[in-house]
């Protein structure tokens, strides 16, 4: 399996909400960073994280690119927070080793977002 191969699973994986599954993907020193809040997660944690969070629904990619053992996507997830449906974007950058994946960098955007007053 390619890293574009790998993180499309991993993309229907999550987007079937089955959590088992994620692991057979990941490789045991699997290392997930999150831009935004600079945490770190490893895989059991990273899986928990992802499985209980709040209001989750779908996730589908949008883009895929492959380069050897790395691959790069961007992913529209859709959620529920207050009652109400939220948007958001993803761009993850995935690094392989062995078939698995290692390393995912993920960086999230809230697509509710409006640009501050005066910037536009």
């Amino acid at each position: 399996m390619n890293a574009a191969e790998a993180l499309q699973r991993l993309a229907d994986t999550i987007n079937a909400h089955n959590w088992d599954g994620i692991s057979e993907l990941l490789h045991p020193t699997f290392v997930c960073h999150l831009v935004a809040t600079n945490e770190q997660f490893d895989a059991p944690s990273w899986i928990a994280f992802n499985a209980n969070y709040p209001g989750f629904q779908s996730m589908k990619l949008i883009d895929l690119i492959n380069a050897n053992d790395r691959a790069a996507a961007r992913g529209h997830v859709t959620g529920v927070a207050d009652g109400v449906e939220k948007e958001y974007s993803v761009a993850q950058f995935a690094r392989m080793r062995d078939g698995l994946i290692e390393e995912l960098v993920e960086v999230w955007a809230d697509l509710d977002d409006v640009a501050p007053p005066g910037t536009r």
